[in-house]
């Protein structure tokens, strides 16, 4: 049911029915280690290119939802996944090796919150019995996407963030599990006349600032009817932007607010102002706050995850980034 002027409340037992996480060697070595479900200890992934590792990751998570769930492709009535590559050319050559109608989606790094909120609209709506949402991020080839080629090694500001090497996918269904769906936000691009590529964080705050206090007007709530509001990868600099920007509009998410950028990493790993990337808020929710979530330690999560929507061109023409972020509420039953 559409709520307010950007929302969705979903009245239909919508649930998150299982995870799948995949993850590179540095995120293997961070804190979060025992909550991703596939590592690999070489950033290739056993494969010859970085794009194939990236399919790789993708590969594994979608195949390990898939059998949490013992579900085959014929089961799955529809999915939505998207990468960060040109053409998410990783995404496609992962779904060509599965039966499954297919979306191919892209926010940048929203897209994990993007492709969830989809499936549960369509679950919701009686569009799809049973919904699948994934999404990936590898450090190379996005370093060599957005910014050098790895064999450039070129010096890097303390703003600029780590793109994770990892993948989440998620089943989305009417049957019920510990975790339900409640609601979503989507956002609205949001431009704040940022044009530095190695500052991500303070580009997109402005826009997961608006989808926040959006979410809230929409339902009339305040932000300690969550636990935690998580944004996907604000990291240590965007972060502080966000609650200044959303205490000057009269919230004040100091007290429940974290970043998947801050918690993918430990301060001692070579990240800069932490995670970023499709797979950050993808592997971190998938797998940490799941969790988290399941032993009821949190009740109530709103997940916003936070894209740049960039590509080197536009930044060649000193154009500035616009932003977007998409928001998932997830309740623990």
């Amino acid at each position: 049911m559409r709520v307010g002027k950007q929302s969705w409340k979903f009245e239909n037992s919508v649930y998150l029915q299982e995870t799948g996480t995949a993850v590179g060697p540095l995120e293997f070595q961070g804190p979060l280690q025992e909550y991703f479900d596939v590592k690999y200890n070489e950033p290739y992934c056993g494969q010859k290119s970085w794009e194939q590792a990236e399919s790789q990751l993708m590969r594994s998570a979608v195949q390990t939802v898939l059998n949490k769930c013992n579900l085959k492709d014929e089961d799955i009535t529809v999915s939505f996944a998207g990468d960060l590559v040109n053409q998410i050319v990783p995404t496609h050559y992962v779904f060509r090796e599965f039966n499954i109608p297919f979306f191919g989606i892209y926010g940048a790094c929203s897209t994990s919150m993007e492709s969830l909120l989809l499936s549960s609209i369509f679950v919701d709506s009686d569009s799809a019995k049973v919904a699948l949402a994934a999404t990936s991020s590898h450090n190379s080839t996005a370093e060599r996407q957005y910014r050098n080629p790895t064999e450039y090694g070129g010096p890097k500001p303390e703003t600029a963030q780590y793109t994770v090497t990892g993948s989440g996918a998620a089943i989305v269904s009417h049957k019920k599990s510990p975790i339900r769906i409640e609601s979503g936000t989507v956002g609205m691009i949001v431009d704040a006349a940022q044009n530095n590529a190695n500052d991500m964080g303070s580009a997109m705050a402005p826009a997961a600032a608006q989808t926040i206090k959006q979410h809230l007007d929409d339902f009339g709530l305040q932000p300690n009817y969550y636990d935690l509001i998580l944004t996907g990868d604000l990291a240590h600099c965007g972060s502080p932007i966000l609650i200044d920007i959303l205490k000057s509009d009269g919230y004040d998410i100091s007290a429940n607010h974290n970043d998947c950028g801050k918690l993918i990493f430990s301060p001692d790993q070579p990240v800069f102002a932490g995670g970023s990337g499709c797979g950050c808020c993808a592997v971190v929710t998938y797998g940490y706050i799941k969790k988290l979530l399941l032993e009821k330690k949190l009740k109530r999560v709103l997940v916003v995850a936070t894209g740049a929507l960039l590509n080197p061109i536009i930044l060649q023409q000193k154009e500035t980034i616009p932003c977007i972020a998409h928001a998932v509420a997830l309740v623990a039953e």
